[in-house]
C-alpha cells in the first residue's frame, strides 16, 4: 500500500468515524429529547389527573352537601306538616270540647228548668190529690147513704142488688148483641150484590198455617241379592262413588231384593235411583262408569223436568214463562209437601185461582200466573239459605216477572198485607188445594188426637150435651140443652167455640162450627 492510499484510507476511516459519531450524537440527542417529551407529557397527564380528581372530589362534596341540605329541608317540611296537622287536630278537639261544654251547659239549664217544672207539678198534684181524697170521702159517704136507702126501700142487700142488676144487664146486652148480629147479617145479604167481590174474597181467604212433612227415602228393587255386593264394590268403592256423585246415602241392609236411598232432596234421590237401575241393567258397575251414568241421568232428567214444566204451563195457558222458570217448575214434580206433590198442587191452585178470579171479574192472568209460581222456591230451598218464599221471589224477580205477580206470590202465606184482590184469590186457592179431603196425608195418631181435642173443646162449654167431629175434622156439630141455652146464646156459643179452636188448635183450612138447639115436647098416652 502506498502512502497516499494509506492516507486516503485513514481519511475515509476518520470521516466514517466522524459521521458515525455525529449520527450517534444526533440519535442520543433525539432520544433524550423524546424521553424529556414523554416525561413532560406524563407529568402533564398526572397534573391533569390530579386536577380532575380534585375537581370530581369538589363536585361530589358539593353534591353531598346539596343532598344533605335537601334532606334537611324535607325533614323540616315533614316536621312542619306534622306540627300543622297536630295543631289542626288540637283545634278540632278544642272546638269539639267547646261544643260539648256548650251542650252540657244547655242541658244543665234544661234540667234545672224541668226540675222547677216538676216541683211545680208535684205541688199541683199534691193539691189535686188532697182534693181528690176529700171528694172520694164525700162520694163514699153519699154511696153509703144511697145503699142504706136502697136496702131500706127494696129490702135487699147491696151484693144481692148488684148481682141482680148485673145479670139483668148481661142478659139485655147479649140479647141486643145477638139481635144486632142478625140485623147485620140481614143487611149484608141485602147489600151482597154491591159488595160481592170484597165480601167473597175476604170470606174465602181465611185459612190456617201450612204444615209440611217430607218423604226422605226411596227404594230400588234388585233382581237378585247378589247385586248388593257388586253395588258396594271392592272395599266399598262403588257405593262411595255413588254417594259422592249423587249426594244421596245408600243403605244396603238385610232387606231382601232392595236397597234404600236416603236423602232430603227427592230430585237427587230420583237421579240416584235411575242411575242404579241403569247400572244394574248394563252390568258394568265401577267408579268411572258410575260417574258417566250419573252425569247422563242428570242431563236427561234436566230435560225431562223442563218438558214437564212446559206441559204444566201449556195446560194453564201460560206461554211466555222464562225457560229457567219452567225448569224449576218441572223439578217440583220431585218435591212433596205434607205428602202432596208440589207440581200438581201448583197446577190445582192455578186452576182454582183462575176459576174464582174469572167469576169475580178480576185479572185472571195475574191470579193464574201467581198461583202457578207461588211455591217455585221449594224446588231449590234445600240448596240455598232462606225460606222457599224468599228464594222464590228473588228467583222470579231476577227473571223478569211483573210486580203484580210478585206481590201476589209474596202474600200467599199472609206475610204481608193484601196488595190486591188477586193476592187474596191466590192465598184462598192455596188453602183450598191443601185442605181438600185426600190432598195431604197426616199421621194417624196426631189426626186422632186432633179430633179428640176438637170434641173436648166443645164439651168444655156449659150447656153442651154432645159434640161430634165430622168430615175428617173439617166440621164439628154441637148439640146443646135447650133448657140452658137460648137461641141468642147459641149464636154466641158458636163464636166462642170457634175462637177457642183458633187459639188452641193447628189445622189446615177451616173448621165449620155448627150449634144445634132443638125443643122436643114428649108426652105418653096411657
Amino acid at each position: 500500500m502506498t502512502g497516499t492510499t494509506y492516507l486516503v484510507f485513514i481519511a475515509n476511516a476518520l470521516i466514517t468515524a466522524a459521521v458515525g459519531a455525529a449520527v450517534l450524537f444526533f440519535w442520543l440527542a433525539n432520544r433524550k429529547r423524546q424521553a424529556q417529551e414523554t416525561v413532560g407529557r406524563a407529568e402533564e397527564f398526572a397534573a391533569r389527573m390530579a386536577k380532575d380528581a380534585e375537581r370530581d372530589a369538589e363536585t361530589k362534596k358539593k353534591e353531598a352537601l346539596l343532598e344533605a341540605k335537601e334532606r334537611a329541608h324535607e325533614l323540616l317540611v315533614e316536621a312542619e306538616r306534622q306540627a300543622r296537622e297536630r295543631r289542626q287536630q288540637l283545634n278540632a278537639l278544642e272546638q269539639t270540647l267547646t261544643r260539648r261544654d256548650e251542650k252540657l251547659t244547655e242541658r244543665l239549664g234544661a234540667i234545672e228548668q224541668r226540675d222547677k217544672e216538676f216541683r211545680a207539678q208535684e205541688q199541683a198534684l199534691g193539691k189535686r190529690e188532697k182534693a181528690s181524697t176529700e171528694a172520694a170521702a164525700k162520694y163514699e159517704r153519699l154511696v153509703a147513704d144511697q145503699q142504706r136507702e136502697l136496702q131500706r126501700v127494696a129490702g135487699m142487700t147491696a151484693d144481692e142488688a148488684r148481682d141482680s142488676l148485673l145479670k139483668q144487664m148481661e142478659a139485655d146486652a147479649r140479647r141486643d148483641a145477638a139481635n144486632m148480629v142478625k140485623r147485620l147479617d140481614a143487611e149484608a145479604r141485602e147489600t151482597a150484590a154491591q159488595r160481592a167481590r170484597q165480601l167473597i174474597t175476604e170470606a174465602i181467604q181465611r185459612c190456617a198455617a201450612e204444615h209440611t212433612t217430607e218423604t226422605t227415602v226411596s227404594v230400588v228393587d234388585l233382581p237378585s241379592d247378589d247385586l248388593k255386593g257388586r253395588i258396594i264394590g271392592r272395599e266399598g268403592r262403588n257405593i262411595r262413588a255413588l254417594e259422592i256423585a249423587t249426594g244421596v246415602d245408600l243403605i244396603v241392609d238385610d232387606t231382601p231384593g232392595a236397597i234404600i236411598l236416603s236423602g232430603f232432596d227427592p230430585y237427587r234421590r230420583e237421579i240416584a235411583k235411575q242411575a242404579i237401575e241403569r247400572l244394574i241393567a248394563d252390568g258394568r258397575i265401577h267408579p268411572a262408569r258410575i260417574e258417566e251414568v250419573v252425569e247422563k241421568v242428570k242431563a236427561e232428567l234436566d230435560e225431562e223436568v223442563r218438558k214437564q214444566g212446559e206441559a204444566a204451563a201449556f195446560d194453564l195457558g201460560l206461554h211466555d214463562l222464562h225457560p229457567e222458570v219452567l225448569k224449576l217448575m218441572g223439578r217440583l214434580r220431585y218435591r212433596t209437601s205434607y205428602g202432596q206433590n208440589v207440581l200438581n198442587h201448583s197446577k190445582e191452585v192455578a186452576f182454582l185461582a183462575g176459576i174464582m178470579s174469572r167469576e169475580l171479574g178480576l185479572q185472571a192472568n195475574v191470579a193464574v200466573r201467581a198461583a202457578f209460581l207461588h211455591d217455585i222456591g221449594k224446588a231449590i230451598d234445600r240448596e240455598m239459605q232462606g225460606t222457599h218464599l224468599e228464594i222464590g221471589l228473588d228467583f222470579l224477580r231476577r227473571h223478569g216477572e211483573q210486580p203484580a205477580v210478585l206481590d201476589a206470590v209474596a202474600a200467599h202465606h199472609m206475610d204481608i198485607d193484601w196488595p190486591s184482590l188477586e193476592a187474596m184469590i191466590v192465598q184462598a186457592a192455596d188453602a183450598i188445594s191443601a185442605a181438600r179431603p185426600g190432598a195431604r196425608r197426616d199421621i194417624l195418631e196426631s189426626y186422632v188426637k186432633r179430633l179428640e181435642k176438637l170434641e173436648g173443646i166443645a164439651d168444655s162449654f156449659k150447656g153442651v150435651s154432645k159434640a161430634f167431629a165430622l168430615q175428617a175434622g173439617r166440621e164439628i156439630r154441637i148439640m146443646v140443652e135447650s133448657e140452658r141455652i137460648s137461641d141468642e146464646e147459641a149464636i154466641w156459643l158458636s163464636k166462642d167455640i170457634a175462637r177457642r179452636i183458633e187459639n188452641e188448635l193447628e189445622y189446615p183450612g177451616q173448621i165449620k162450627v155448627t150449634v144445634i138447639r132443638e125443643t122436643r115436647a114428649v108426652e105418653y098416652a096411657k
